[in-house]
């Protein structure tokens, strides 16, 4: 089994992490529940922080509401101030779900905010309340993944009702991807004749249209009865190679739970795993691959056979997400590309063991494993493996500027350019458009480096 590498020395400061905060997950999730507000119980500050990282990528207003801690609530408890901010996220949105993610403060503090809110319905009992959805995410105990898969396991907890049938649809939990991913797979589900509940589902809630008004709730996002009826689905696929050996997540409560299937699989980055993401929904539809997808598969062996010569043996540093990572190395080593760096700011344990089962010679190709890295020692690995390439976000940016390296940017954050919401990385469209870019960085590269600049390559 792959060994991750020697622990980096100790510092009493994390050094430009690369991860985010773990309520930023949660928000996320509930952006993409149709009617919902996402409220953070806890400072302004952390929701002012979050709403500028997510609108500086998906360029999009957002709300995110906040129980606003004072000196005194830090003091004495916040439970006052969340039945407040209840009452006025009603009184101002009427939204068909409230989800409630604490933050460092209120759970250091050791708010009952399970308490606070069974009191709140008591108190408004008899009146229209919304279901009101809790999940504790302090950000000293994790990251932004472990935020985003918290608050799916806690959606499907508290709404989640099974039926004495099943039903035609499929549930279908995609990890945290772009709207533009989301997208394709509703048009991969709709292919397969397949119902879906897609949790969550911020392709429109994130990535929509034109305004030609404010609205408070964008249109959009999985609604509160479709969540309610994944206990009664004919399956559910759970995408992740990380998240395959989590204790719990949504799917496998809904297995336990409801005896739903669960079909766990990675990110369908490459030809491999998206085939293994098409057997899925063809076992479960009884139906084969539609012949629009086949021919996207055609045409994505055709360029790998166009461009082999243009990506062989490149040398790349891939960072950001462990479950990106391990689906972006899979994809990497199918093309010829060495990830002879795999970092990520998660800790879950099993990055290396998932980039084990992906390269069996990995002592040979000499690749190099990072689990709750920082981008310090992640640019120090970078910096003796001599890569031609980094693929990650834009906090990587700085690290690739100063080993003067391009950077491929993918998943979240995209800060520094526009469209980081329509970057499509799965199925095998994704995967094309994927291999482009990398094709065309190496050949740019190559044709910047040269003294006479070739104008054929």
């Amino acid at each position: 089994m792959l060994k991750p590498s020697p622990k980096a020395p100790k510092f009493t400061v994390t050094r430009n992490a690369c991860k985010l905060c773990t309520p930023l997950g949660a928000a996320l999730v509930f952006k993409g529940i149709r009617g919902a507000v996402p409220l953070l119980h806890g400072s302004q500050g952390c929701s002012t922080y979050i709403r500028r990282y997510l609108i500086s990528h998906y360029r999009e207003p957002i709300d995110i509401a906040c129980s606003n801690f004072s000196e005194q609530t830090a003091i004495f408890g916040g439970g006052a101030n969340l039945k407040i901010a209840l009452d006025n996220i009603r009184r101002q949105y009427d939204p068909e779900m409230i989800g409630v993610a604490t933050t460092c403060l209120s759970e250091t503090i050791g708010d009952d905010v399970p308490m606070f809110i069974r009191e709140y319905r008591e108190s408004c009992a008899g009146e229209d309340l919304p279901p009101v959805v809790h999940v504790a995410t302090p950000s000293y105990q994790g990251t932004h993944m472990q935020g985003f898969h918290a608050a799916l396991q806690a959606v499907v907890d508290q709404l989640a009702q099974g039926a004495a049938e099943a039903g035609p649809h499929v549930n279908l939990f995609p990890g945290m991807v772009s709207p533009a991913d989301l997208r394709h797979l509703r048009e991969i589900c709709a292919d397969f004749d397949l119902p879906v509940v897609l949790l969550p589902d911020y392709a429109d809630t994130l990535d929509g249209p034109l305004w030609t008004e404010y609205q408070r709730i964008p249109e959009g996002g999985t609604s509160v009865t479709a969540i309610r009826s994944s206990g009664s689905a004919r399956a559910s696929l759970e995408l992740g190679d990380v998240l395959a050996r989590a204790k719990e997540t949504a799917a496998g409560l809904l297995w336990k739970r409801f005896e739903v299937p669960c079909h766990r699989m990675g990110l369908p980055v490459g030809i491999d795993a998206t085939d293994r993401m098409f057997a899925a929904l063809a076992e479960i539809s009884g139906r084969p691959t539609p012949e629009n997808h086949l021919r996207e598969r055609g045409r994505l062996i055709d360029s790998y056979a166009d461009g082999h010569k243009y990506v062989m043996d490149a040398r790349a540093v891939v960072f950001g997400e462990e479950d990106l990572v391990v689906g972006l190395a899979g994809f990497l080593g199918e093309i010829g590309v060495v990830p002879v760096v795999c970092a990520s700011g998660g800790r879950s344990g099993h990055l290396a063991a998932c980039i084990a089962e992906r390269f069996p010679d990995h002592s040979q190709k000499g690749i190099q494993v990072l689990s709750d890295a920082d981008f310090v020692t992640i640019e120090t690995a970078a910096r003796d493996a001599q890569p031609d390439f980094l693929i990650g976000n834009s906090k990587g940016y700085s690290m690739a500027r100063r080993l003067d390296k391009p950077l491929i940017r993918v998943g979240f954050p995209v800060h520094d350019r526009v469209g980081g919401a329509r970057l499509l990385h799965l199925g095998y469209r994704g995967s094309q458009q994927l291999f482009d870019r990398i094709a065309n960085t190496l050949m740019a590269a190559r044709q910047t480096a040269s003294p006479v600049g070739y104008t054929y390559i």
